[in-house]
């Protein structure tokens, strides 16, 4: 072997070994309750859709789902950031395993897209599911267990099969980077047309029904109170500016310190978030 080809082998191999090791603390970073969902994360959902028709025949999503019901005396020992992770993945998931479990969907609901996880009946009101000895619905981890973390970037974070929803991640939530991954939610939020639309042409704006879904909890989190340029909007108006300004374009947040524009909320999309075209097969 040459010499050239002989440190050729040498860097390939280094850089192989670096590839693995960076895997691997990676993968170390994933606690081993959440690792088989945070693989089949990897592998399923790119940019915010899901490739639902895979997913069907993927085994780790019912397992996973299943191991969500810990004892209570388990999760009552976790951090506050190990829980914030656990019900994030938790509603995530069953998500998931609903959508999948009546894909595809076709359903004749008025009102939604015919391709809407919206035609799944009691989706998020009526089904129950078992998470940390609790029985719950989707609606009742949303409306009951999150707004105990007080952080109004969760419902952001929250896959509800649609189009609509904040980006899914292609990987679950760890406590060891949770305030990484949440922050990354917030930045998002900008530069996606379902979060938030500036059409500077026309002076408006307008964002997410989400927040208007959970509106106090924005509010308690974001609104800086009635003080400076923004003082005599509503509370509500006052959380989104102060949530969406520190990621704005410059010309952006040149449009914004005008402060000579309307905030509306826009319909949300109900759409599946499908990568798979609603084939089964």
């Amino acid at each position: 072997m040459t010499r050239i080809a002989s440190v050729a082998v040498c860097v390939f191999a280094l850089m192989g070994a670096r590839a693995a090791t960076g895997a691997s603390q990676e993968s170390d970073q994933v606690p081993v309750f959440h690792r088989s969902y945070d693989q089949m994360l990897d592998v399923n959902v790119r940019d915010g859709l899901v490739y639902y028709r895979a997913l069907r025949s993927d085994a780790r999503l019912d397992r996973y789902v299943a191991s969500l019901n810990v004892p209570k005396t388990t999760y009552d020992g976790w951090s506050r950031d190990e829980r914030l992770a656990f019900w994030l993945n938790g509603y995530n998931a069953i998500v998931l395993q609903t959508v999948v479990d009546n894909y595809p969907i076709r359903g004749k609901a008025a009102g939604f897209p015919a391709n809407s996880i919206r035609q799944i009946p009691g989706a998020f009101e009526q089904r129950k599911h078992r998470l940390a000895g609790r029985t719950l619905t989707l609606d009742e981890i949303e409306k009951t267990v999150l707004p105990e973390f007080k952080d109004g970037r969760v419902y952001l974070a929250l896959g509800r099969g649609a189009v609509g929803s904040g980006r899914l991640r292609s990987e679950a939530y760890v406590a060891s980077k949770l305030e990484q991954q949440l922050a990354g939610v917030r930045a998002d939020f900008v530069n996606e047309q379902a979060m938030l639309r500036i059409d500077r042409l026309t002076g408006q704006m307008s964002v997410t029904p989400i927040l208007s879904w959970r509106e106090a909890e924005f509010v308690a989190a974001f609104d800086p109170g009635a003080q400076g340029p923004f003082a005599q909007r509503s509370p509500i108006e006052r959380a989104v500016i102060a949530f969406v300004s520190p990621h704005l374009l410059r010309l952006e947040r040149e449009f914004v310190e005008k402060n000579a524009f309307p905030i509306t909320f826009h319909q949300f999309d109900w759409r599946l978030n499908d990568l798979s075209g609603g084939r089964a097969d």
